[in-house]
């Protein structure tokens, strides 16, 4: 029997694009009111679920531990931590939400097959060995420490989180000093010697 798929998201336009998508591709589409519901009368089944509230993270935690249940998870905010805090709440895949119809067939279809489908950089924080249990503003530091290693810059990180680049330089240089170093160049160091970059 055929894998069915659910679109969960707030948008009637999007679940459409999705469904109409999938659909063109074989896939039976549902979307429904009661996602929960659904889930539990499946006994194989895929749900696309849009993360965009405080909500939805629960739900996503929820449908994860039904042991028939494959999510993925469509990101509004693609950043490497949201991405990252999916896969540690049970997502098997990660998209953003604005991906390409092609991308998401095909995301669909390996998450089907059993893989997983992760931006590298969201991979890459996953890999990085840090603990699943980190409070959320040390993995913050793990990002921000990934976009300093990447060549990123401060004004770029500041930017990107929301912060003027003066709290961001004083932010990282309290993050310095908890690492024990003085500079960019060595926390940078630091975090590659102890798997963190």
């Amino acid at each position: 029997m055929a894998v069915r798929v659910a679109v969960v998201d707030p948008l009637p336009m999007f679940r459409h694009g999705v469904t109409t998508a999938l659909a063109a591709a074989g896939r039976v589409v549902d979307t429904p009111a009661d996602v929960v519901r659904w889930v539990s009368r499946r006994h194989d089944c895929c749900v696309f679920l849009s993360i965009r509230a405080e909500s939805d993270w629960d739900l996503l935690r929820r449908l994860s531990a039904a042991p028939t249940t494959t999510v993925i998870a469509l990101l509004d905010d693609a950043t490497v931590f949201a991405g990252a805090k999916a896969v540690r709440a049970g997502a098997r895949s990660v998209l953003p939400r604005t991906v390409s119809g092609e991308f998401l067939r095909r995301t669909v279809e390996a998450t089907i097959d059993g893989q997983s489908v992760l931006p590298p950089d969201v991979l890459a924080l996953l890999a990085a060995n840090a603990p699943p249990d980190v409070a959320p503003g040390a993995m913050d530091r793990v990002v921000w420490l990934h976009h300093l290693a990447a060549g990123g810059t401060v004004a770029e990180l500041a930017d990107r989180l929301g912060y003027s680049e003066r709290a961001m330089y004083r932010m990282l240089r309290a993050l310095y000093r908890e690492m024990g170093v003085r500079t960019r160049l060595e926390a940078v160091l630091r975090a590659r010697e102890s798997g963190l970059v």
